[in-house]
């Protein structure tokens, strides 16, 4: 599980912090846990985005173009390629709206790989 959420270890996580989550995915599923924050969007965008100051268009170009400027994409496509099932993890309850969807097409693309969201 790659966990892309812009605060891992906040109150409102409850069981999903950081450290809980990775001893949870050890001991039920075998599965392995990193914190990735350089694929979470910035507090700025974030809050552009949910305080209604930008729309969803300017949210994803903004998205697209901090994960371009930090140049670690192909950090991701090589995990994507190395293991056979990666899972993004974030705060929202849907894809539509939401960088790890827009993260997750941009490692489709880059690592020719198919994409299911849960």
């Amino acid at each position: 599980m790659v966990d892309v959420r812009l605060n891992n270890s906040s109150q409102l996580a409850g069981f999903s912090k950081g450290a809980d989550l990775k001893y949870f995915l050890s001991a039920i599923c075998a599965c392995d846990y990193v914190y990735l924050d350089e694929f979470a969007p910035t507090k700025e965008l974030m809050e552009g985005y949910k305080g209604k100051k930008i729309s969803w268009k300017e949210y994803e170009e903004g998205y697209s173009s901090l994960i371009r400027n930090r140049g670690c994409l192909d950090e991701l496509v090589a995990l994507c390629r190395r293991h056979k099932n990666v899972c993004l993890l974030c705060s929202e309850a849907e894809a539509v709206n939401c960088h790890r969807r827009l993260l997750a097409d941009m490692v489709a693309s880059a690592a020719s790989v198919t994409v299911e969201h849960l």
